[in-house]
C-alpha cells in the first residue's frame, strides 16, 4: 500500500469512528434532576461511578436518588418503578460475568456487589435495579 493511500485510508478511520460520549457535568445532573421535578438538589457526590444526589421532592419530602452519569437516568427508589428483587439480581450478575459474590445490597433502586470478575479480580458492581444493568464495575483493591 502506497502512502497515500494509507493516509487516507487512516483519515476515514478516524473521522468515521463513533464519537464517545462524555459523562455528565454535576451541573448537567441537577438540571436532570430539577426537569425531573425535584426541587431542590443539597447535595451531589460522584462515587462508585454514579451521581448521588440528596433531593426535594415537590411534596417536601427528601430522599437519596442516583443518576446515571453517562445518560442521565434517574434511580429513584420512590419513583413508581419496579425494581427487581435479590435473586433476579444475583441471576443478572452470573450472566453479567461476575462470581463469587461475597456481599450484595440494594440502595434505593440500584444494586451494589462486592464480586469476582472474569479475571477473577475483586470488583464493587452497581447494578440498576430496574432492568440489571451494569452501570459501574471497578476494581476493589488494586493488588487483587
Amino acid at each position: 500500500m502506497n502512502i497515500p493511500m494509507l493516509t487516507a485510508a487512516l483519515a476515514a478511520a478516524l473521522f468515521s469512528a463513533p464519537a464517545f460520549a462524555a459523562d455528565l457535568t454535576a451541573a448537567d445532573v441537577q438540571a436532570k434532576l430539577r426537569a425531573a421535578g425535584y426541587t431542590q438538589v443539597h447535595e451531589l457526590d460522584r462515587e462508585d461511578g454514579v451521581w448521588e444526589a440528596d433531593v426535594t421532592r415537590a411534596d417536601g419530602t427528601v430522599d437519596d436518588v442516583i443518576v446515571d452519569p453517562s445518560n442521565g437516568e434517574i434511580f429513584d427508589a420512590r419513583g413508581g418503578r419496579p425494581v427487581l428483587d435479590a435473586g433476579q439480581i444475583l441471576a443478572l450478575a452470573g450472566k453479567a460475568g461476575f462470581r463469587k459474590i461475597e456481599s450484595f445490597e440494594r440502595d434505593g433502586a440500584t444494586w451494589t456487589l462486592d464480586a469476582r470478575n472474569a479475571r477473577d479480580q475483586r470488583v464493587e458492581v452497581r447494578m440498576s435495579g430496574y432492568d440489571g444493568r451494569v452501570l459501574s464495575s471497578r476494581r476493589d483493591r488494586w493488588w487483587d
